[in-house]
């Protein structure tokens, strides 16, 4: 593989990373706390929905757009969608937003589990639609995130070849340990995956710009792919600023999701 599918395959596998280290959180509680089989039935209920979404979307969004409009309106939402991740890894890292605990989520998401009341029956109806809809709201992202990268690099399988690595990696990890997976930075990693989008957003924006503007069949960034790397860095000199100038003297992340805890206001997003 070329350089540019390698950098497009780890971009991917670190965006769906993340994700699938939330839904697997979800599920893990409901299947240790009321039954395994029902989750992981609404787990795979929301797994064949994803693939026809996701199926329909790609050939749509591939079929009916020109390549600019594809590249303007693909790069404007990853932008927007990556400048939400970086709102959120700057305000975590200034102290001023509780960071993101995995063990509170497991621990929230068990309490509602055993308040649920008991189950009726072999199925568990319960653990079913929690399972379900965890997996197909942080599925969702996965989606977008393998299309929208997809489709604009012309390279879907490749895109898929890091989402399906991610997956497979994350169940290994919490079928190895068996608890949640807190030992894994995710705050970092989200750190990390806003500042991916916001350069492949911003990269692709400016190119669907440049093409509607010149009429041309195709433009080029100085330095190619290679200009993504600049724009990465651009995008973490910026959000380094930002954390400077909102960090509060004596503040830190913990002391603020402390602060969150005890006001029963625990931020887990």
């Amino acid at each position: 593989m070329t350089a540019a599918t390698w950098g497009l395959v780890v971009a991917t596998f670190v965006a769906c990373f993340v994700e699938m280290v939330e839904a697997t959180t979800i599920v893990m509680a409901m299947g240790f706390t009321r039954s395994w089989r029902s989750a992981l039935t609404g787990v795979a209920a929301a797994l064949a929905l994803l693939a026809v979404v996701t199926s329909i979307a790609g050939y749509a969004l591939g079929r009916w757009f020109p390549e600019a409009a594809l590249q303007l309106i693909i790069g404007g939402l990853l932008l927007s969608f990556g400048l939400q991740w970086l709102r959120k890894a700057i305000l975590r890292s200034s102290g001023r937003k509780a960071i993101h605990d995995e063990d509170a989520i497991y621990k929230k998401e068990v309490d509602a589990a055993k308040a649920a009341g008991r189950k009726d029956g072999p199925f568990d109806m319960f653990s079913f639609m929690v399972s379900f809809k965890g997996t197909f709201l942080e599925g969702m992202e996965v989606v977008f995130i393998v299309i929208t990268f997809g489709l604009n690099a012309n390279n879907v399988p490749a895109a898929s070849l890091g989402a399906v690595a991610a997956v497979v990696i994350v169940l290994g990890i919490a079928f190895a340990v068996r608890r949640p997976l807190s030992m894994i930075d995710e705050n970092l990693l989200k750190y990390g995956v806003g500042l991916l989008l916001a350069s492949f957003g911003t990269f692709w924006a400016v190119e669907g710009v440049g093409l509607f503007r010149s009429g041309r069949e195709s433009l080029d960034w100085p330095g190619s792919d290679f200009a993504i790397l600049g724009l990465l860095v651009v995008w973490f000199l910026l959000s380094r600023l930002f954390v400077a100038a909102l960090r509060t003297p004596g503040t830190t992340p913990q002391a603020a999701g402390a602060a969150a805890a005890a006001l029963g206001k625990e931020t887990v997003r």
